[in-house]
């Protein structure tokens, strides 16, 4: 094992390991003991009670975090030349159709999130072993694959984030940076997480929220109370 710094002793030292800590007590325990010297991302992880293995226990959803991921999302809007316009003037950052799929098949994935319309949907598919292990293939279920364009880069861009249980059963989503206040980190993980719960799955049985970790990108994690939600 690594030895730790004398930063991370006095990191892992402020945190009581026998404690579950409120949401409100972990952002800004997050907050104290992060001492990286940019603005790190702050994130969540969820374990769930269910088995992603089988379909009718898979979690996914999409959230609007109420003050934003504090990340400047890079959108591209992947539409016909009627609906250019609109993506543009809603802030994507790349519109356009058939150069933007060639750029793709040639390797290029330097944006977060796609969005498109389902005409354009039959064209993305031979692209799905490039986009789908990076996350970025558009899904009419996260609001990615849509006739509204112009909705749909705007509330990316505000903060709607889409999340998926992996195959070990955890969520893990990241709900801002370390610059926000406790209270704004607190309230976007409150929103997760309450999305979470109404989508628990009808065939899920027993404890559904097992286990809840929060961390930064430079700090230990600090569990959670599970009963918070």
């Amino acid at each position: 094992m690594a030895k730790l710094t004398k930063k991370q002793k006095e990191a892992h030292g402020k945190i009581d390991k026998n404690k579950n800590y409120s949401i409100l007590e972990a952002s800004a325990l997050v907050k104290e003991i992060t001492n990286a010297n940019f603005d790190a991302s702050v994130d969540i992880a969820v374990r769930l009670g269910v088995d992603p293995r089988k379909a009718n226990q898979m979690v996914r959803g999409v959230v609007t975090l109420p003050h934003g991921t504090g990340k400047d999302v890079k959108v591209l809007a992947l539409v016909t030349p009627d609906k250019a316009a609109e993506a543009t003037e809603a802030g994507a950052d790349y519109v356009g159709l058939d150069e933007y799929l060639e750029k793709i098949k040639s390797g290029w994935t330097d944006v977060d999130v796609i969005i498109t319309m389902p005409s354009v949907m039959g064209k993305l598919g031979p692209l799905g072993r490039i986009l789908g292990p990076r996350g970025l293939m558009p899904n009419p279920k996260t609001g990615t694959v849509t006739m509204d364009v112009a909705k749909a880069v705007t509330e990316v861009k505000a903060g709607k984030i889409d999340f998926k249980v992996d195959k070990t059963g955890i969520v893990h989503a990241g709900i801002g940076k370390v610059s926000f206040s406790a209270e704004q980190i607190s309230e976007n993980a409150k929103e997760l997480l309450e999305t979470l719960v109404k989508l628990k799955p009808t065939a899920a049985k027993g404890v559904y929220v097992k286990t809840i970790y929060m961390s930064s990108t430079m700090s230990p994690s600090v569990a959670l109370d599970p009963k918070v939600v």
